[in-house]
């Protein structure tokens, strides 16, 4: 599944995957298809820093979705997700890295 073309004002800004980032996804071939029972995530940041995830779904009834995110936020769903398109230092220029 591709991402979902999504452009929707939200709280007074705009999120449009097309202008975005991706980060990370959940959309990856576990050798039987690239759908995680019928829907992906992916995680994005818009040209101004704000990060939202993109929820598509395959199912009929379904509609696909924009949630936008704090970056608290963002970074648990970039840890949790299988694909990341960018590293972490990338991903969240603002965060500081500390080794364990």
């Amino acid at each position: 599944m591709k991402i979902p073309t999504i452009n929707r004002v939200i709280a007074g800004k705009r999120y449009n995957t097309e202008t975005a980032t991706c980060l990370a996804s959940d959309s990856y071939w576990d050798g039987h298809n690239f759908e995680r029972h019928g829907r992906n995530t992916w995680l994005m940041r818009g040209p101004k820093g704000s990060y939202f995830a993109v929820h598509g779904t395959c199912w009929q009834g379904e509609v696909d979705s924009i949630e936008p995110l704090s970056m608290s936020l963002a970074v648990k769903l970039y840890e949790s997700l299988h694909e990341q398109e960018v590293d972490f230092q990338e991903a969240f220029p603002d965060v500081a890295i500390q080794d364990a």
